[in-house]
């Protein structure tokens, strides 16, 4: 047998998924619930005419009315049914794909933890995380048990590895590490009582600076290490309410802290959280009849999450100017983009030319982006052509003034006023030449 097999299909104790399940159901429902409350829901969802969705997803479109709402509120009660273990494997399955949507539907609001949730959600549709302290298993004792195989826990730890060592890696140029991205994303927390005056310190700016890039590149294999452990997780803990108070992203660095149940061992996760229950010690290799279907399906998956954050490397012109290969990547933080642009629409037949008001279409937070996302002003002069095809004209859109400052530098030509974004298609895997280059002047 070999070592692999051993290390991926012992069967160990089951506690740190159990905990991890009611960790996960609690704060799916705190984000789900408060995204209606903060208001999240009616700016980014429901005061939008339309949303910027994934290229691809046009059909994905907020619901109508007050139906964002009863969506969100109905992720969060799946989240308290994920929690309890209530139809366990019903809840997750629709939250994943209830999720999911959400993330195809808008990038206004674009987050790499949204995409995070999206495959941690997809996992736990698989996990047997309702095999114990859950309703399911209540009622159902044959669902009773209190192991697990090794990978359910191998599998978070990978994924996890790959989404931190990226995020460091990303950080590796010179924006980062001159500190003027750090200095740029701290200017707007100098309002922050206590201690948004201390966020504006060049000397607090390289601190994050090396944090930042050795935390990302240093915590899992911490977490993993015995001696390293309550450290990392100490660290951790500073590190995760730091970005929570700094920049307010949710959830999610409560979540990353729940991670770190798949990092200590079986019996202190029992004795914290499920004391005087049996722990599970046989420790027995059990080789399952689905192995070789496991490795593949596996295999193809880590693959996908290897690839995906490296593929911009292939695309012509860097990534911080063009995006194009940046989200999905785990490139957080890197960025700050501002833009100017105006929208000249070409009547076909006539030759009348107009310049739209952006206003009478987008809010203001659309707004703010549509200038500074080549797949955003494409998206847009696609929906002007379907608007105006619907009152039977055929008509051309050109973007005039396109101009955009990356991480605050000057201001240069982005997108070619030549080219008719309306009769142009969306190249999905590599360059879009209508994308000024970044070295060229224009």
């Amino acid at each position: 047998m070999s070592t692999l097999n051993r290390f991926l299909f012992i069967k160990t104790d089951n506690a740190p998924l159990l905990i991890f399940r009611i960790f996960f159901g609690i704060l799916v429902a705190l984000e789900c619930y408060g995204a209606i409350v903060t208001g999240w829901v009616k700016r980014t969802l429901i005061e939008p005419q339309f949303t910027f969705n994934f290229i691809g997803f046009d059909w994905l479109q907020p619901l109508p009315g007050w139906g964002m709402y009863a969506y969100f509120f109905i992720m969060g009660t799946l989240g308290v049914c994920i929690a309890l273990g209530y139809k366990y494997r019903f809840s997750i399955i629709s939250f994943t794909l209830l999720w999911t949507g959400v993330y195809l539907m808008q990038k206004s609001s674009y987050n790499n933890h949204y995409y995070l949730l999206v495959l941690i959600s997809l996992m736990m549709c698989f996990f047997p995380a309702n095999a114990n302290y859950a309703l399911d298993s209540k009622y159902n004792t044959s669902l009773q048990k209190n192991w697990m195989f090794g990978y359910f826990k191998w599998i978070v730890v990978l994924q996890l590895f790959i989404v931190y060592t990226y995020a460091s890696v990303a950080k590796l140029y010179a924006d980062w590490f001159d500190l003027g991205i750090i200095k740029i994303l701290m200017q707007s927390k100098a309002h922050y009582y206590i201690i948004g005056d201390l966020l504006q310190q060049p000397w607090v700016h390289q601190i994050i600076s090396v944090f930042g890039i050795l935390f990302d590149l240093l915590i899992i294999p911490a977490l993993l290490w015995k001696r390293t452990r309550n450290i990392a997780f100490f660290i951790s803990i500073f590190f995760h309410l730091f970005n929570s108070i700094v920049f307010q992203i949710g959830i999610f660095p409560y979540l990353s802290l729940a991670f770190t149940v798949f990092f200590y061992d079986a019996k202190t996760i029992r004795n914290i959280f499920f004391k005087g229950k049996k722990l599970y010690t046989e420790n027995q290799i059990h080789i399952p009849s689905f192995k070789n279907s496991f490795f593949v399906i596996a295999g193809i998956y880590f693959a996908i999450q290897l690839i995906l954050p490296i593929r911009h490397h292939f695309i012509k012109d860097d990534v911080l100017w063009t995006e194009e290969g940046h989200r999905l990547s785990w490139r957080m933080m890197l960025r700050s983009r501002t833009g100017t642009i105006k929208f000249q629409i070409v009547n076909n037949e006539t030759e009348e030319k107009t310049i739209v008001n952006i206003d009478n279409y987008l809010t203001k937070k659309q707004s703010r982006r549509i200038a500074s996302y080549p797949d955003f002003i494409w998206q847009f002069a696609q929906r002007l052509k379907r608007e105006y095809a619907e009152k039977g004209e055929d008509v051309s859109v050109f973007a005039l003034n396109s101009k955009v400052s990356v991480n605050g530098k000057p201001y240069r030509a982005f997108i070619d006023p030549k080219v008719d974004l309306a009769n142009t298609s969306w190249d999905y895997f590599w360059h879009n030449e209508w994308i000024f280059s970044s070295k060229k002047e224009k």
